[in-house]
């Protein structure tokens, strides 16, 4: 058996953060060395879970991993995995809801099983799994002053980011044979999702932009509600946390202004925007 170093464990953790989180690295690198570890360590787990959802296996295989994946964080301490093994660590030095791994779980499974919403209730159900739970990890980490709703704003501000990502990916979502948008917002504008010859989403008579502007609206409310956790956080992790949610909210403002932009592409902001975001964040104040 090959044992892993908690150095190996968390480089390992940290260079799967730096090269696949493509918006949450700017705000995790705001954070002090310790932190950021620990951040890296959370999110590479919860980037492992992704993967497991959207990639190449059958159904049935895809289950059996997350399964697995289940039993292996009962039996955490005993793991020599280098992501489980920084994981183990940083639940030991910081008050890591481990639970909340297995609500992610819950919410990729939903994702393996191609369940569909009919209400936006239900779909909130879903945000709360696959997002909200990553937004109580990360306030595990980061912190906070005594409040009672202080796990409730970081669920409120990660159902808000997942909101926005629904938005962004409506054509990605479908070509890969999945829909998010709750049924009764689609019935309620007319909406039924399909693309044209050139693969573009079809919005022949302004009902899909008139849905997504809705949707947007809605979002931002969450994104007033879980911005509430910020003035919580020491300002490291303020700054951290408003970079995150920084980039996520100019998206949706981009989205909310010309919703044509997602119907061919999946939109993203420069990598200039991004670390524009980031050093606003680090005065304090949101972007």
């Amino acid at each position: 058996m090959t044992t892993t170093t908690l150095a190996e464990a968390y480089a390992a953790t940290e260079q799967i953060t730096r090269t696949e989180a493509k918006n949450f690295y700017y705000g995790i690198r705001l954070l002090p060395p310790d932190k950021r570890a620990v951040l890296c360590a959370v999110y590479a787990l919860a980037r492992r879970m992704d993967d497991i959802g959207d990639g190449d296996l059958p159904t049935d295989d895809k289950v059996t991993a997350l399964a697995g994946l289940r039993r292996e964080l009962a039996d955490l301490g005993s793991s020599t995995d280098p992501v489980l093994v920084a994981v183990a660590d940083a639940a030991r030095r910081h008050p890591i809801p481990l639970d909340a791994f297995d609500e992610l779980i819950d919410g990729v499974e939903m994702d393996v099983v191609g369940r569909r919403y009919t209400t936006f209730a239900e779909l909130e159900s879903y945000c709360r799994c696959v997002a909200g739970a990553v937004g109580r990890l990360c306030l595990g980490v980061f912190g906070s002053r005594p409040h009672p709703e202080a796990p409730l704003f970081a669920d409120q501000l990660g159902i808000a980011l997942q909101q926005t990502n629904i938005l962004r990916d409506i054509r990605e979502d479908l070509i890969n044979g999945r829909t998010y948008l709750p049924q009764d917002d689609l019935d309620r504008f007319g909406v039924e999702l399909a693309l044209d010859e050139r693969g573009a989403l079809i919005d022949s008579d302004g009902g899909l932009s008139a849905l997504i502007h809705a949707s947007a609206e809605r979002a931002r409310g969450w994104y007033r509600d879980g911005l509430r956790l910020a003035p919580l956080l020491d300002w490291r992790s303020k700054a951290s946390c408003l970079a995150m949610s920084g980039i996520y909210q100019r998206l949706l403002s981009r989205i909310d202004a010309e919703p044509s932009l997602v119907f061919t592409q999946r939109l993203s902001l420069s990598g200039r925007e991004k670390i524009g975001v980031a050093l606003r964040s680090l005065t304090g104040r949101p972007s």
